[in-house]
């Protein structure tokens, strides 16, 4: 199954470094993929898996951040794994793309360790309501547990390897829960639109056997304006870096 031409849309990421092809009425990523591929301090040769890669957004922008990482990305729905191929090719960076279920995983990662694991789980719990697009449904509201997501990223993950997630902020004990499960050295990083607003994400990242201690860090603010105020953007210094000019966020 392959989106045809009229179903997508052209977008630009990253101040236009990076083009994406997105569907229409499905799943679109906005800024959450490019703040988690800014989390991630990967170096070149090191390998890279994004559990549930859409499209390609988030291990795209990882890829035109920082050159010379093996990426390869999971994704259960056919359409979006072809869109994520395509979007490669398009942008010049090497991407395996494996489709499947990461709660039954493809053999061809089973037997394979990352130095990093990224992932931006769905937020929304199974009682949420249906969205009308099947694949923005399946993106957005969950089906796999997230402690299934986290344990998934972990197995893959070699000794010490790094997980980095995404996600609403309400999940965060569901996800301190999952990590205490076989990672430590845990740093989370709130992400709100406004300060003095309360944080919407988390960004999340543990070592695989890790023992560090945990850190709270300070909120990354993404909006300059006390309110929104219009349609033009109000960014402060530090979320335009990151989301123009491909900045990495410090954790």
């Amino acid at each position: 199954m392959s989106f045809p031409p009229e179903a997508l849309t052209d977008d630009a990421f990253l101040d236009g470094r990076l083009r994406l092809w997105q569907p229409r009425t499905g799943y679109r990523a906005a800024m959450d993929p490019v703040l988690l591929a800014a989390s991630v301090p990967a170096a070149a040769g090191e390998a890279v898996l994004d559990l549930g890669c859409g499209a390609g957004a988030a291990v795209l922008c990882l890829g035109a951040r920082l050159p010379g990482l093996a990426l390869t990305g999971l994704e259960l729905q056919p359409g979006y794994a072809d869109l994520a191929r395509r979007n490669a090719v398009r942008n010049g960076i090497a991407l395996e793309v494996v489709e499947g279920d990461l709660a039954a995983m493809p053999a061809v990662l089973k037997g394979r360790a990352f130095d990093h694991v990224i992932a931006n789980p769905p937020y929304y719990g199974t009682a949420a309501p249906a969205a009308a697009d099947p694949g923005r449904d399946r993106a957005l509201r969950e089906a796999t547990p997230l402690a299934e997501w986290i344990a998934a990223g972990l197995k893959r993950l070699r000794p010490g390897g790094r997980i980095t997630l995404i996600q609403a902020a309400e999940r965060l004990p569901d996800l301190l829960a999952a990590l205490g499960r076989g990672a430590g050295s845990v740093t989370v990083r709130p992400v709100a639109p406004r300060a003095g607003r309360p944080a919407r994400r988390v960004i999340v990242a543990a070592r695989k056997g890790g023992r560090g201690a945990f850190r709270l860090l300070a909120p990354l603010v993404l909006h300059a304006a006390p309110a929104h105020s219009g349609d033009g953007e109000d960014f402060t210094g530090e979320a335009a870096a990151i989301l123009r000019d491909g900045a990495a966020i410090s954790l």
